[in-house]
């Protein structure tokens, strides 16, 4: 998923806020410190799902039997799939 610097950049101080607004922590830095901070998290993390979405897109196109994107078998292959990448990475 690709999101614009804009979206990122909005998410960064929802994110922020909702984290003030609920007393979860105590900021020693700077709110713009944070935010780049939070901006190099959710940006690693769109990094990484599109590395695996290829990764598996690109397992499924390798079948010999023929799976069409968008069909329910592409659908369920596809989340099986993804899932075990995630659990490779310690991630579920």
């Amino acid at each position: 998923m690709r999101l614009s610097d804009d979206k990122v950049s909005h998410l960064t101080h929802i994110i922020l806020k909702g984290l003030k607004d609920k007393d979860a922590v105590r900021t020693l830095s700077e709110d713009g410190a944070i935010r780049r901070a939070i901006r190099n998290v959710i940006t690693k993390e769109l990094k990484l799902a599109e590395d695996i979405d290829a990764k598996v897109s690109n397992k499924l196109q390798s079948y010999s039997k023929k799976v069409f994107e968008g069909s329910s078998e592409w659908d369920v292959l596809y989340q099986k799939f993804y899932d075990e990448e995630m659990s490779k990475l310690g991630r579920n």
